[in-house]
This record gives C-alpha cells, sequence and structure tokens, in this order.
C-alpha cells in the first residue's frame, strides 16, 4: 500500500473527519464564549470592582527595559474564559448522556408466558385420567 493511499485511508476515517469538525466548532464556540466574557461578563465584573478593566492588571518586577511584567490581568481574564467554557461543555455532554441513557433504556421484560390453551387442556384430561 502507497503512502498516499494510506493517508488517504486514515484521513478518510469516521473518527478523524469527526475530530476535525469538533475542532473547527470548537473554535467558533471559544470565540462565541470569548466575546460573551470579553464584552458582557468582564463589564459587570469590572463594575462590581470599580471599573477596573482586568486586562490592563499588571505588576512591574524592576526597572528600565529590562523590567518584567507579570500580566495578571490577561490571566484572570483567560481563567474566567475556561471556567465558562468547560461549564458550557459539561452542560452539553450532560444533555448528550441523558439523551443517550433515554435510547439505551432496556424495555420492560415481558411477562413470561403461561401455558397455552392447548396445554391447559392437555393437563386437565390427565388428571381427569388419572382419578
Amino acid at each position: 500500500m502507497g503512502f498516499i493511499s494510506e493517508f488517504k485511508e486514515f484521513a478518510m476515517k469516521g473518527n478523524v473527519m469527526d475530530m476535525a469538525v469538533g475542532v473547527i466548532i470548537g473554535g467558533a464556540f471559544g470565540k462565541i464564549v470569548s466575546s460573551l466574557v470579553d464584552d458582557v461578563l468582564m463589564p459587570l465584573v469590572g463594575m462590581i470592582t470599580g471599573n477596573i478593566d482586568f486586562t490592563t492588571l499588571a505588576f512591574k518586577i524592576g526597572e528600565g527595559e529590562e523590567a518584567a511584567v507579570l500580566k495578571y490581568g490577561n490571566f484572570i481574564q483567560n481563567t474566567v474564559d475556561f471556567i465558562i467554557v468547560a461549564f458550557c461543555i459539561f452542560l452539553m455532554l450532560k444533555a448528550i448522556n441523558k439523551m443517550n441513557r433515554k435510547k439505551q433504556e432496556p424495555e420492560a421484560p415481558a411477562a413470561p408466558a403461561g401455558p397455552t390453551q392447548e396445554e391447559l387442556l392437555a393437563e386437565i384430561r390427565d388428571l381427569l385420567k388419572n382419578k
């Protein structure tokens, strides 16, 4: 099997294609959540904390051009972003698992079949013969 045909077989497997779609949708979903955090939630948090813009929060260590700047405000922003994305994914997986459980629930077992009419009549006949 040639290298090209082997790669084509790998790339066209269902799992690889599903993963590619997931990555693309995840990127778009990440942009939506980032917008929610940046444009809606963080201004509200800033308002509560006295209009602090978290993205500008930094701590400077040293002086001059060699100073190290620790931008902990961006870290706070990204942490809030991550928590919201993780929570949304948790809710989606919980809903998907709930739907899958409904599909996989076994149906109630049928009541055990009793004897047929012929079997009952044969049993009655045998009992009458024995008397």
